[in-house]
């Protein structure tokens, strides 16, 4: 069952769930996934779909794992910048504008992908399937916008 059939979606976008779930869930999954060589994450438990996203730091150069909730389209992922709703954008994003080559562990599987920040009616097609795993995303927007004028990024990670 998914966690968001069973919590309204505005208490999952909520600016206290939110300052708890940035500090436990990335954390968590990322502990549960490489113990168990990805298969078993806090997120999967809750019913959303988890990958791992290794950019390369745009200032250090050194690999940053990222746990991301993620729609399909074909054979791609999708991905949203909404950082819990932060006014920040996340480092990950920022380390795909400035290198596109990253890779997804899916399972336990790499898999080598190339970035692309998504615009216009492509990214409003992406946004309603990445809404259809994550409707909190809406609320990240609203708080978003209260604190910043940064718009959520969405990234299509293309196979190669």
């Amino acid at each position: 069952m998914r966690l968001t059939r069973l919590v309204p979606t505005r208490l999952l976008g909520s600016s206290g769930f939110a300052a708890i779930g940035r500090r436990v869930f990335p954390r968590a999954d990322l502990l549960l996934q490489r113990l168990s060589r990805g298969r078993v994450s806090l997120t999967a438990a809750a019913g959303m779909p988890l990958l791992l996203l290794e950019t390369v730091g745009r200032r250090t150069g050194e690999a940053r794992i990222t746990p991301l909730t993620y729609a399909t389209q074909g054979s791609d992922f999708l991905v949203a910048g909404s950082n819990w709703g932060q006014e920040r954008q996340p480092g990950w994003a920022l380390n795909l504008l400035a290198k596109p080559e990253a890779v997804v562990d899916l399972h336990g599987s790499r898999i080598p992908v190339t970035s692309r920040q998504l615009h216009d009616a492509e990214r409003a097609a992406a946004w309603s399937l990445l809404l259809e795993i994550w409707p909190a995303y809406d609320q990240y927007v609203r708080r978003v916008h209260e604190t910043s004028d940064r718009e959520i990024m969405v990234f299509r990670l293309e196979r190669e």
